[in-house]
């Protein structure tokens, strides 16, 4: 691609966001991050990714759970899940600033606001949609699904609307809401291409 772009996908929980966002990798030619955050992150700090993936999208993580203490700064205190956010964003910016890419919650939106050639996008969908989706993945039963799908969904907006001083979900705070039940994933992804190229960032 001659442009540069960077693809914020903020997702309910079951809606099938990661799978468009490897759609509009696949599509656009450019690297996908989701998972492949932690351990960038973990790299570039010199922390474990554990310690990344038990504090992944949540508001608040104690350190002491898995060690007595670490040394930062030359003082020895608990890392905090603010530290963690604080490595995790420094991540975030370093691969805006590489080139295109296509990045999967952790508060990209807020994290790169100031960045010229972003595109915001929220992807939804039906409550029973994402409830089959998660049971088809394994992740839940049918007895379970719904409280299960609804406690993801709760963790998401505690730690996005914690950390961004915003509202996770809100349509104002995105450029483009996406119920991905309308046009499947292949088709959500086409969409938000399309939308990209009127919008002048494609």
């Amino acid at each position: 691609m001659e442009k540069k772009i960077i693809i914020n996908i903020g997702r309910q929980f079951g809606s099938g966001g990661k799978d468009i966002a490897a759609a509009l990798g696949r599509k656009l030619n450019i690297p996908v991050y989701d998972g492949e955050l932690i351990d960038k992150a973990a790299q570039d700090s010199g922390f474990s990714a554990e310690l990344f993936k038990r504090s992944d999208e949540k508001k608040s993580f104690s350190f002491s759970a898995l060690f007595s203490g670490t040394f930062i700064g030359g003082t020895e205190e608990y890392m905090s899940g603010s530290g963690l956010f604080k490595m995790q964003s420094e991540t975030i910016l370093k691969i805006a600033e590489q080139g295109s890419a296509v990045i999967v919650g952790r508060c990209s939106d807020y994290i790169l606001r100031n960045h010229e050639n972003a595109l915001n996008v929220f992807v939804t969908a039906p409550l029973e949609d994402r409830m089959k989706r998660t049971c088809e993945r394994g992740e839940a039963t049918p007895e379970n699904v719904e409280n299960f799908v609804n406690k993801k969904d709760k963790g998401r907006e505690e730690y996005y609307n914690y950390y961004s001083f915003g509202n996770w979900g809100m349509a104002s705070g995105y450029d483009i809401c996406i119920n991905s039940s309308v046009l499947g994933i292949e088709g959500s992804a086409d969409l938000i291409i399309e939308f990209a190229r009127r919008s002048g960032l494609l």
